[in-house]
């Protein structure tokens, strides 16, 4: 129940694009997707199955967490290149520098006698 209460409360400070579309696309053919849909509207037998139908309400958070942890792990991936990108950038910096200040000692004129 407070599961539910907070994601009611969280609908009021979702996006447009949220509300509009909130869930990525599926990955599964359209033959899985057609064999996903019997086997969830068979009558469960096991008890496990049973007890999970308690739990229907839930589905909508669980897609929308899953969808949260996906993002998340994305953006885990992204900040680190940026950050493998940022400290190569910083190596040819600094070995550029390195560079110039040589280039400032050694006397221009090559030949001063």
């Amino acid at each position: 129940q407070r599961i539910l209460r907070l994601a009611e409360m969280c609908r009021r400070l979702e996006t447009e694009e949220e509300k509009v579309l909130p869930f990525y696309p599926s990955s599964l053919a359209d033959w899985e997707q057609q064999k996903a849909r019997r086997v969830l509207e068979e009558t469960p037998s096991e008890p496990l199955a049973l007890a999970m139908q308690d739990y229907v309400g839930l589905e909508r958070f669980w897609q929308r967490f899953n969808k949260a942890k996906l993002e998340e792990k994305a953006l885990e991936r992204a900040w680190a290149a940026l950050a493998n990108r940022n400290q190569h950038l910083r190596e040819l910096l600094q070995k550029y520098l390195a560079g110039a200040a040589i280039n400032q000692k050694v006397p221009r004129d090559r030949h001063p006698l």
